[in-house]
């Protein structure tokens, strides 16, 4: 029996509506499984990593605050010129890895891709240049690059960054060197080298430069791409290029440390100087740059690992005499450093440095019944204002589950609050190791408590921190 066209027709378009509804559903999918995951080169930082976090805040704000460093918060969108005149038309950060994006005003911002630009502009607008020298600024959070997303280097990352501005000693330099490499050490990451060069100021860097371009221009045809283009606007990062052509070239180049001038000689020579003095692990790395174009004169970083295919830069930083004043600000020496955290946590957990141990409660508070359960919370509120870590279940409502959960804490008093308890202001306190119980007046139980418990195990906060040596509080 042979098919009318009609027949034939209406099934081609219920194929069709099938298809199209079976795209449409996938499309679904697709837009439903995207929505369950971050931003690629972005991730969540889980529970259970945040002890190696807080390690790295700990020891970098503790060390701010020894060296005089003032904490200023910074936000995370700023107008996108403050980086292209910070940082450098030319750079690959302004070129390719800024995130940018207009306002509904009409405003062009950005994500900061650094810190420092958005420290220089606090410190001109917030009249800093008043205040006494040094001026030393400490600062941490998220910063922003769209690039190609590896081991240790995230488009969303982390820094902790250190600023002092008003000096142009090379002390100054030494020490903020000094400090890179205490956060450092202090995280338990202890084969460490820090790389050293002068790129000069802009006066002898000009004569450099040149002589540099000259060299250049007889390789062109082994330089990559991306290379060839920084002929231009930026020569001296190809001497940073990891292109293995490319770093064939750089290690023939002429070096800017035979090209200072005297106060850029004498800067360096000085440097060298007080980091012996401090017995610093440094090598002199001719080659070295940033890809930055504020730095002057100073420039190092820090590298860790000491097995081949394990090194690489936890950070670094130098000096940018020059930022202050391109900004809009006074003439004003300054120098600083940054340091990747995820990086240093990366690295932290290679050589299985300790991370944070927070302390653990030695005590449950258990209760039984609707009306011992609404007297348990001022109860808890009590004992945490009076230092005792308690540890609680308050959802389950079963004396045995709670009390299971208690013994899996392996807390040394649990306290019983029943409708009886609750009626009569008393707790019974129960030791967990002898099964012992007695019964307490609630207003003796904090005293009682501190007295059952060791020195150690009771922390004390004021004003967000605790005393002793177990500060949780950042």
């Amino acid at each position: 029996m042979v098919k009318s066209k009609k027949m034939i027709s209406k099934k081609k378009k219920t194929v069709k509506k099938k298809s199209r509804k079976f795209k449409a559903g996938e499309k679904i999918k697709e837009q439903a499984e995207l929505l369950l995951q971050p931003l690629r080169g972005m991730k969540d930082i889980l529970p259970e990593e945040q002890p190696y976090w807080d390690q790295v805040r700990r020891v970098s704000e503790k060390l701010a605050r020894d060296y005089g460093f003032a904490r200023i918060d910074l936000p995370l969108l700023e107008y996108t010129n403050l980086f292209s005149r910070g940082i450098g038309e030319g750079t690959d950060v302004i070129e390719k890895e800024m995130y940018s994006f207009l306002t509904r005003g009409g405003d062009k911002v950005s994500l900061r891709p650094e810190m420092t630009a958005g420290v220089c502009r606090a410190y001109i607008q917030h009249g800093m240049n008043i205040l006494s020298k040094p001026v030393k600024l400490f600062s941490t959070g998220p910063v922003y690059r769209y690039e190609r997303p590896q081991e240790g280097r995230y488009r969303e990352h982390y820094q902790v960054n250190y600023d002092t501005f008003g000096e142009q000693d090379a002390i100054l330099d030494a020490q903020i060197i000094q400090v890179a490499l205490r956060v450092v050490q202090n995280l338990g990451i202890k084969a460490v080298q820090i790389q050293v060069n002068s790129i000069g100021c802009p006066f002898c860097r000009k004569e450099y430069r040149e002589l540099l371009v000259n060299y250049l221009e007889s390789k062109k045809n082994k330089l990559c791409q991306d290379c060839k283009k920084r002929m231009e606007l930026n020569p001296l990062r190809i001497l940073d290029c990891k292109e293995d052509k490319c770093s064939q070239v750089a290690a023939a180049a002429p070096q800017s440390i035979d090209h200072l001038c005297e106060d850029c000689r004498l800067h360096f020579r000085s440097l060298l100087e007080y980091l012996d003095e401090l017995n610093l692990p440094y090598m002199i790395n001719p080659h070295l740059v940033r890809g930055l174009d504020y730095y002057t004169k100073t420039v190092f970083e820090i590298w860790s690992g000491q097995e081949e295919g394990r090194k690489y830069s936890l950070g670094g930083g130098g000096r940018y005499d020059g930022l202050i004043k391109v900004l809009g600000g006074e003439d004003t020496p300054a120098v600083g450093f940054a340091l990747g955290v995820e990086r240093l946590i990366g690295e932290m957990k290679r050589v299985q440095a300790k991370a944070y141990k927070y302390p653990k409660p030695k005590v449950f508070l258990a209760q039984l019944g609707d009306f011992a359960k609404k007297k348990s919370l001022g109860l808890f509120s009590e004992l945490e204002k009076n230092g005792i870590l308690v540890a609680e279940s308050f959802g389950r409502g079963s004396l045995k589950s709670q009390l299971k959960v208690a013994d899996r804490l392996g807390v040394e008093i649990t306290l019983i609050l029943g409708q009886k308890e609750a009626l009569d202001q008393t707790v019974i306190v129960k030791n967990m190791k002898t099964g012992v119980q007695e019964i307490v007046s609630a207003d003796k139980l904090v005293d009682l408590i501190k007295k059952k418990l060791k020195t150690s195990s009771v922390i004390v906060y004021h004003n967000g921190e605790e005393n002793g040596n177990n500060s949780k509080s950042l």
